[in-house]
């Protein structure tokens, strides 16, 4: 086999390889053996007759489009293995010259990834910033866990401050009165106080009774979570069915105990108060790794191939579609919130798709330079744990495609 490689671009390269008889043989010989088993000889059973006899029986198209596809795969992956190329996309493949099973001539225009450029990653300087447990923070769990363990009591009169009222609700735009997607709710359990709904909203609901009906106009916050909701202000019909009033338990040793290993609420809240500071202390690691990753992928030279990009963007555009969904916003009203194209919205995901590809491929760089590889159980333990956490189809088949794979890899 010889080997010539052409460098197109930083990002793509021509290969031309050139095999011969010796070379092609074993090709030929694979390709006899399976068509063996559908040609029938006298005194041979399907599979069982000799090469040379099954040569001069079968299609000689059929054999030799056969031979071509296994000998240019074989080739191919010689040639990448040889040359040391990263391919990212499948190879465009030329058949030049082909003298039946003596001389096979291609070519080979694949993308791959280009060469990487480290900066000296070992004098990068990141602080880490852990934030302090506030006595407040240690008072707003303590009073979470007080109301989860709250006692309900259905009364009859107005709902109050504190109160649990169980609602009907129906949103619509408060200038065209059509629905609003998401607006709508049935037996609807809310704490009022606990400003867990639309800011403006609890408030309305205050004083009202079982049985009482009220209808009232919102305006969502300018950076509520679904943007065609912002700013937009949205007409309620609300129907209040119960009221409940709670009654939360006492802060004291008995409710300590129950709620863990605690002798007395000293205990508890120190335990509380610990488990905050183990969860800033987490949040501070993570963005310690965050603004590492940062300056490598800022401070790395990185040929990319564009076929990564796509992918990436692809890959944002799906995990937006993905959340869109979940929260009952369709994706032409998503486009339509934003005043952009379909094909504009993909070109704003560009620069950052194009840091994370960066960064990914400089990553993978320092893996290699300091000689460190997640081993083939490692790599199928966590595609398994994956696919265990994530059990629906959709998610599955997204788990087996090579470029998620080599991102979840990557960030192995």
């Amino acid at each position: 086999m010889h080997i010539t490689t052409k460098q197109l671009t930083p990002t793509s390269v021509l290969l031309t390889i050139t095999a011969d008889a010796a070379e092609m043989e074993p090709a030929k010989v694979a390709v006899l053996t399976e068509l063996s088993k559908e040609v029938k000889l006298a005194g041979f059973r399907k599979g069982h007759a000799p090469a040379g006899m099954v040569e001069k029986v079968v299609d000689q198209q059929l054999l030799q489009s056969k031979v071509i596809d296994r000998v240019v795969n074989d080739l191919y992956a010689a040639g990448v293995d040889q040359e040391k190329l990263r391919p990212v996309a499948p190879p465009e493949v030329n058949v030049t010259k082909f003298v039946p099973f003596t001389t096979l001539e291609m070519t080979a225009s694949v993308e791959v990834v280009g060469e990487v450029k480290l900066p000296d990653y070992k004098k990068f300087s990141v602080t880490k910033k852990v934030e302090p447990v506030t006595d407040a923070e240690v008072e707003a769990v303590l009073d979470d866990l007080l109301a989860r363990d709250a006692t309900k009591a259905e009364v009859a009169r107005a709902a109050a401050d504190g109160d649990e009222v169980t609602i009907d609700f129906a949103g619509v735009d408060a200038k065209t009165a059509e629905a609003i997607d998401g607006a709508k709710g049935e037996d609807y359990p809310l704490v009022l106080g606990s400003n867990t709904f639309i800011p403006g909203f609890e408030p309305e609901l205050i004083g009202l009774s079982a049985g009482d009906e009220k209808t009232f106009t919102i305006t969502f916050p300018k950076d509520y979570g679904a943007p065609a909701l912002q700013n937009k202000k949205v007409s309620f019909t609300v129907t209040v069915k119960t009221v409940k009033e709670r009654a939360l338990p006492k802060l004291d040793a008995a409710f300590a105990a129950k709620i863990g290993p605690f002798k007395t609420v000293a205990e508890l809240r120190s335990d509380v108060r610990k488990q905050i500071g183990v969860e800033k202390e987490n949040q501070a690691q993570r963005q310690v790794e965050s603004d590492v990753l940062e300056q490598l992928g800022q401070k790395a030279t990185v040929a990319i191939p564009e076929a990564l990009i796509t992918q990436e963007i692809d890959r944002m555009d799906e995990d937006e579609k993905r959340n869109l969904m979940y929260r009952g916003q369709t994706w032409q009203e998503h486009l339509d919130a934003e005043g952009k194209t379909e094909e504009e919205h993909r070109e704003s995901h560009r620069p950052q798709a194009t840091l994370r590809v960066k960064t990914g491929m400089a990553l993978g760089e320092v893996a290699e330079k300091e000689g460190i590889h997640v081993s083939p159980e490692e790599f199928d333990a966590r595609i398994a744990e994956l696919k265990k956490q994530y059990g629906d189809g959709q998610m599955q088949t997204e788990l087996d495609k090579p470029e998620n794979q080599r991102d979840i890899l990557s960030r192995m």
